[in-house]
């Protein structure tokens, strides 16, 4: 199908300023080298990014790699004002850095859950705080990764939903407040994704059933299958591009039918 000229120039990122948090791997990774093959400036902000910036590098992408805790406030503040030095204002946030925990409220240590709060909770008010500073007056788009956790009961995954529920509610703050400085702020809520936090899971607590188990848990979406990395990508450079300029607030579901399909 023929897009139209100026459809496809407003889902260009071409000139555009974005930091991705959590780009080193995963689906932080997938966004990371889809909005530079857009053509935007990606500064990746994550603890290890070798091979993303390897990789955009090799597709001719413009990308930079600050090492950076995003649960420091001060490193934070730091990685922000080096990719402003770097590349100019701010212009596309994606908080994507984040981490898993398996675990009741019983089984879940106090330790484990001070974790899972530093980074997925604090790691994103962090990076909301810098961002919202470095868009005020300009304009700009925010894109937090939630997860079906944060509106449905998933077994076993008591703080890990805690902190994917925070992000959600961050996400509707963040876009009532900034609405009136041309900022928009939105949510996507992934389902089981396979990505490499998913083989490791596997081999670590099925080893030898590690095909058995992956087709088990790719069977609870409804669709059957897990979703991809790269098609989460493309959610959010959509969300992120000028085609969805009238968005703002919103959380999108994409997980195979998970929350809306089940029996």
């Amino acid at each position: 199908m023929h897009v139209p000229e100026s459809h496809a120039a407003s889902l260009s990122l071409a000139g555009r300023t974005a930091i991705v948090t959590g780009g080193g791997s995963g689906i932080g990774q997938a966004i990371a080298l889809l909005f530079a093959a857009r053509g935007a400036r990606v500064a990746i902000v994550d603890l290890v990014a070798d091979d993303t910036v390897r990789l955009i590098t090799e597709r001719g992408g413009t990308t930079s790699f600050i090492a950076c805790d995003v649960s420091q406030q001060a490193t934070v503040d730091a990685a922000f004002a080096t990719v402003a030095a770097t590349y100019g204002p701010l212009d596309i946030l994606v908080n994507s850095a984040g981490i898993a925990h398996v675990g009741t409220a019983e089984s879940t240590s106090e330790a484990d859950f001070d974790r899972v709060y530093a980074v997925n909770v604090k790691g994103v008010y962090n990076c909301l705080r810098a961002g919202v500073a470095a868009m005020k007056g300009r304009g700009g788009a925010i894109l937090n990764i939630a997860s079906v956790a944060s509106t449905v009961g998933i077994p076993d995954r008591f703080a890990y939903s805690m902190s994917k529920g925070a992000v959600l509610t961050m996400t509707y703050s963040v876009a009532c407040d900034y609405v009136a400085q041309g900022i928009r702020c939105n949510a996507v809520s992934p389902g089981r994704v396979h990505t490499p936090f998913v083989d490791g899971f596997l081999a670590r607590n099925y080893p030898g059933r590690e095909h058995e188990m992956f087709d088990k848990l790719s069977r609870t979406q409804p669709i059957g299958r897990m979703g991809q990395p790269a098609e989460i990508a493309e959610l959010a450079a959509f969300l992120c591009s000028d085609a969805a300029s009238f968005i703002t607030g919103s959380n999108y579901a994409i997980d195979g039918g998970f929350i809306s399909l089940q029996s």
